[in-house]
């Protein structure tokens, strides 16, 4: 069975209550004082205690989407897909490999209007050498004759850590979000590019070039945009890209626009936090050099190096997340021509429930940064 199915959360859930109730069966038989009795109620109150949680953990993995399938929760997926050209590349050009394609619902119920399309795709990348899942949504403009010239600005969406970019489709329901959005001109027509960050599974790479390891921030920061313009009519200048992230996803959001002002002109950061983390499941991301350590420090950056002239939102809480102290820090250290803007709820919590109430926001912000096909 699958590790997000139903059925295996039902069935192990069912299990944890038939041995509860065989443990209230059992525990006047396992009462006395011997060394059998004694291990018999170790043994119902481990198995208990082990099948509830399994039981928990299933049910809490298949809310927040931590792990999408038990070779994923293993590290035991060493899966690649091939560089395959799209419909309409050059030969030798195309890195998008589409797998499926779905209409999205209309804004407008009855209305007859398309709400555009999202494309299940694996995106490639030879510079990088990783490939990785996600999801690009296609407005309906894509599709009508007024805009067959125009080039598309593109947003860039990512999870957390390790996420799973159907959250950004079934959680944030970012394509249904930006339909209804552009159906009632608050946002531009934006193609959306939805994944995750974690692109070299099981590693958190916090979106670093590891040292010997997975080049995460090359394969963000050029693969993707040369992958994905040569597959689809964007913009392939700054003011045509833009990156929203939620958690470790806001923490790169940020990073890549900084860095790589040439590529992001703007970014959203939800509940993003601002150093690279460093734990059991980044390993050495810096090799022991202290100065690549400090250029993802993002406090560092805004310190010692030039602002570069991007503009960024982050939003945060003043009572129920652990970033609001460290987000009051970076506004006050953001100086010209970076500029930046924040979202601060008066309560929040760093899950799916907060950011759904920021989004309705954050995302025609974002697209108000970019270029509109309109007027190309």
């Amino acid at each position: 069975m699958a590790l997000t199915s139903i059925t295996l959360q039902v069935f192990v859930a069912a299990l944890a209550v038939a041995a509860l109730a065989a443990t209230v069966w059992l525990w006047p038989r396992l009462s006395g004082r011997g060394w059998l009795p004694v291990t018999g109620r170790i043994g119902v109150l481990v198995a208990d205690q082990i099948l509830t949680l399994a039981a928990l953990g299933l049910a809490l993995n298949s809310y927040f989407a931590f792990y999408a399938s038990w070779s994923d929760l293993l590290g035991t997926d060493t899966s690649t897909a091939p560089i395959i050209p799209a419909a309409g590349a050059a030969a030798g050009a195309g890195e998008v490999q589409v797998l499926n394609s779905t209409p999205v619902a209309s804004a407008r119920p009855g209305s007859g209007r398309s709400g555009g399309r999202l494309e299940e795709v694996v995106v490639s990348g030879p510079r990088s050498g990783l490939s990785a899942p996600a999801y690009v949504y296609l407005p309906p403009q894509y599709f009508e004759k007024k805009y067959a010239t125009a080039r598309f600005p593109v947003i860039v969406g990512l999870t957390g850590y390790p996420g799973d970019a159907k959250n950004l489709v079934t959680r944030l329901n970012l394509p249904q979000r930006a339909a209804g959005l552009i159906a009632g001109h608050q946002m531009h027509p934006t193609i959306m590019v939805l994944m995750r960050p974690t692109v070299a599974p099981p590693r958190d790479t916090e979106c670093v070039d590891v040292p010997g390891g997975p080049k995460a921030e090359t394969f963000l920061s050029t693969d993707l945009q040369h992958a994905i313009s040569t597959a689809f009519r964007t913009g392939t200048d700054a003011q045509s890209w833009g990156v929203l992230g939620g958690s470790t996803g806001g923490y790169c959001a940020l990073k890549l626009a900084m860095k790589h002002p040439e590529v992001f002109s703007a970014a959203v950061s939800l509940s993003g936090y601002y150093h690279g983390l460093i734990d059991v499941t980044t390993g050495d991301l810096f090799g022991g050099d202290k100065r690549l350590r400090d250029e993802h420090d993002l406090m560092w950056r805004l310190a010692h190096l030039p602002a570069p002239p991007v503009s960024v939102l982050v939003t945060s809480s003043e009572h129920g997340e652990a970033n609001y102290k460290a987000t009051k820090a970076f506004i006050a250290a953001v100086k010209p021509p970076m500029q930046a803007s924040s979202l601060i709820l008066p309560s929040g919590g760093h899950n799916f429930a907060t950011w759904n109430r920021e989004v309705p926001q954050a995302l025609p912000w974002l697209a108000q940064q970019l270029h509109d096909p309109g007027r190309a």
